[in-house]
């Protein structure tokens, strides 16, 4: 198996899951936040739709450019963006990450800002630090806002306090 097909598989289990969590945030909450110094929930909902895809776009071009943080974060008007922009990231991650050999995943690839060097790795291990690591760690911290909300967290790998996982509700139906 390739470290494409790898990450590819990986993938395929968790985009349902993400796409659970982010069905369950009320329309009516987009604009909730937790703190001052924290994302809306629609603005955490969006990010975390679009990082696979994201990722998968900039790892195709070598160097890539880095495409800023820390500005102001889009605030969706209505959930049927956030869903809308995890299918369409979906979509771009089925497309462009089985485009990837061996020999380039493990090429060396570099993130620049205004021509210099931000960041030189592997792009194998990008994608799977920031397409799937980064995305597992912002679905963590969306679990938080849905508890604060009082909105039934999905379960993951394991049970949730408020339901078991995927594997155990088939054997119990």
């Amino acid at each position: 198996m390739s470290m494409a097909q790898d990450l590819m598989g990986e993938f395929e289990e968790q985009a349902p899951l993400t796409r659970k969590f982010l069905e369950r945030l009320p329309e009516e909450k987009l604009g909730w936040k937790p703190h001052q110094k924290s994302l809306t929930a629609g603005q955490l909902a969006l990010h975390l739709a679009q990082v696979p895809g994201s990722v998968a776009r900039l790892v195709r071009l070598n160097p890539a450019q880095f495409p800023g943080v820390g500005g102001p974060t889009a605030q969706p008007a209505r959930k049927g963006e956030i869903l809308e922009a995890h299918d369409e990231g979906m979509a771009a991650v089925r497309l462009e990450l089985l485009s990837h050999s061996d020999s380039a995943m493990q090429e060396l690839w570099q993130l620049q800002v205004n021509g210099q060097a931000l960041l030189t790795m592997p792009r194998g291990k990008f994608i799977r630090d920031i397409m799937l690591n980064h995305w597992y760690q912002h679905r963590g911290q969306f679990s938080v806002y849905l508890r604060m909300l009082d909105v039934a967290v999905p379960s993951t790998w394991g049970p949730s306090a408020d339901e078991a996982p995927a594997f155990i509700q088939k054997q119990t139906a």
